[in-house]
């Protein structure tokens, strides 16, 4: 059987077991504006990293509009929120979608942003580092540009800027890619809803040239892969499901599988020159900027 980028990856980080815990990969799903299918994409491309063969975490953490939990259709009582203020263990709150497929439920409001000093990321380190063998965290971001999305999108390895052939969503991500453009080197862009690849290439191209003119030189935009409009998407949306799962043979399944197996590869070439990292770490970085 022909071995593939993913077994690559999978055979690399199962056999470092045996010396070091494994090092997991924080991928950010971001936007300009919402409405541009973040959350489904984030939840998608989570669940087909993790048909491939990996341990994979979703993080909800789009402050105010966490909803991973009802596309997902799993039941929350509680949340990182409650982790935070003491009232429960991380333990408590992972939900386990499937086996090696976790959710990490966020919270709808904005309390959250209260609870940042040291003390309070304390008393649920030790908790967190249960997840710590995760390959990758998917942390489904807020849309637009505000301190709080940012401070996720730095913590990253990785940011995915998502938007459609809408002008105000075109020039909300352009809006994004310049703002952080400003920390980091390389981010990606995924064209949802387009009508062909023609459509999606024109797109980026277009963007790619502004942020040519306007962004310093040694800054990358790549296309990452785009999904065409289709029924399908919709229709799993209304019945809460993923549609990667419930039309594995479609064509949005299709061209998101080929993103997945894109960001595998990008993210192989870091395994070995980068320090060991776990959720506790991750999630240090993230409170100590608020």
């Amino acid at each position: 059987m022909k071995t593939t980028q993913a077994d690559k990856l999978k055979e690399l980080v199962d056999s470092s077991n045996n010396t070091k815990k494994r090092t997991t990969k924080f991928l950010a799903i971001t936007s300009g504006k919402g409405g541009v299918g973040k959350s489904t994409i984030s939840a998608n491309l989570g669940y087909i990293l993790h048909s491939l063969g990996f341990k994979v975490g979703l993080f909800d953490a789009d402050i105010g509009l966490a909803n991973l939990d009802v596309l997902l259709k799993v039941n929350t009582k509680k949340n990182i929120l409650h982790v935070l203020k003491g009232e429960a263990k991380f333990r408590d709150i992972i939900v386990e979608v499937e086996k090696d497929f976790y959710l990490i439920p966020g919270d709808s409001g904005d309390e959250i942003l209260k609870y940042s000093d040291e003390f309070m990321f304390d008393r649920f380190a030790e908790d967190i580092s249960e997840l710590d063998d995760l390959d990758f965290l998917i942390i489904d971001t807020g849309a637009g540009i505000g301190k709080e999305v940012q401070t996720f999108l730095l913590a990253a390895d990785e940011v995915i800027v998502v938007t459609v052939p809408e002008p105000a969503a075109i020039t909300d991500a352009y809006a994004m890619v310049k703002v952080l453009s400003e920390k980091r080197d390389r981010l990606f862009l995924l064209m949802n809803e387009v009508d062909s690849q023609k459509e999606a290439n024109n797109i980026y191209q277009k963007i790619a040239n502004v942020a040519k003119e306007n962004i310093k030189s040694n800054f990358r935009l790549q296309m990452i892969g785009y999904l065409k409009k289709d029924k399908v998407i919709q229709t799993a949306s209304i019945k809460r499901q993923l549609f990667a799962k419930e039309y594995a043979f479609s064509q949005p399944t299709e061209q998101l599988k080929i993103i997945a197996k894109k960001i595998v590869q990008i993210l192989e070439r870091k395994v070995l020159v980068e320090e060991e990292t776990g959720l506790s770490r991750f999630f240090k970085k993230i409170l100590n900027r608020f």
